[in-house]
């Protein structure tokens, strides 16, 4: 591994903090990017393109650490360590969301890969969800939420929410947060508590597709390939810092719509590239 994969780990980190908090699909942006840009090594980009996650999942945690971190200390001179049972009621209902996506992942990871990975299907999600965002927002026009924050959020919500997120983990060019965003505004969640309830998501999702990547093809890439997988996370969580925090301010005064139109133009270059082109997502 040389200069040049470095450049591929920044591109695809750069690429990676913004598109896995937008609600336009880091997966229609990578296999576009994909087609361009190559690794040496074919193993290490499979690898590296779920391991960046954990960069992006960081700026969450470095965010929100206050709102997701249970243990608190009353004296710290004593060590008095107490939980913060609200918060701990958070990670239940986020441990409920991620069940169905979890089970479904392990169970047919491979499948799924093999039946829907493909340009077709990536753009079809693209084109379909970017409508529907569209009709939502519409429909949502006027409709004051009935969850305003996340700690209105119970267990019926989180389990429905988690349903959307699996249709992300089989359908590739849905979006996990798009998905997860339109099931909540569907319910009546307010779209700033969507969206954070979104990201806390993320977190278990991301350490544990990560970590099962890992565990299964193992790390056998050597220092270049260590330092080539740290570049492009650390760009993953710096650009993520920024992209978090622009996309609760832009939501406190827009909608989704924008997302929306912004799908579907993506969905029909992806159609467009892979007819023209004579190229395939594999």
């Amino acid at each position: 591994m040389g200069i040049f994969d470095i450049f591929i780990a920044v591109i695809l980190g750069i690429v990676e903090g913004i598109t896995e908090w937008l609600p336009i699909s880091s997966t229609g942006h990578m296999i576009l990017v994909n087609q361009f840009l190559h690794f040496s090594d074919a193993g290490f980009q499979e690898m590296f393109l779920v391991v960046v996650q954990l960069g992006a999942i960081l700026a969450v945690v470095l965010l929100y650490w206050d709102r997701i971190w249970p243990f608190r200390f009353r004296h710290r001179k004593e060590g008095e360590a107490v939980i913060d049972w609200k918060i701990m009621q958070l990670w239940f209902k986020i441990l409920v969301s991620c069940l169905p996506a979890a089970i479904v992942g392990v169970l047919f990871d491979e499948i799924i890969v093999e039946m829907f990975y493909n340009e077709i299907v990536v753009a079809g999600a693209l084109i379909i969800y970017g409508v529907l965002f569209i009709l939502i927002e519409n429909w949502n026009k006027g409709r004051r939420p009935a969850i305003t924050n996340v700690a209105e959020i119970g267990y019926n919500t989180a389990i429905i929410i988690g349903v959307f997120q699996l249709l992300a983990a089989i359908v590739p060019g849905t979006s996990r947060s798009g998905a997860t965003i339109l099931g909540a505004l569907l319910i009546g969640v307010a779209r700033g508590a969507a969206a954070e309830y979104t990201f806390y998501l993320a977190i278990p999702v991301m350490f544990g597709a990560s970590l099962l990547k890992i565990a299964k093809g193992g790390f056998h890439y050597g220092v270049s390939g260590t330092v080539t997988l740290l570049v492009g996370m650390i760009v993953a969580f710096v650009v993520s810092l920024f992209v978090i925090r622009f996309l609760l301010g832009y939501i406190r005064k827009h909608d989704f719509k924008f997302f929306g139109y912004y799908r579907i133009a993506l969905g029909i270059v992806v159609i467009l590239y892979f007819t023209l082109s004579g190229a395939s997502v594999a």
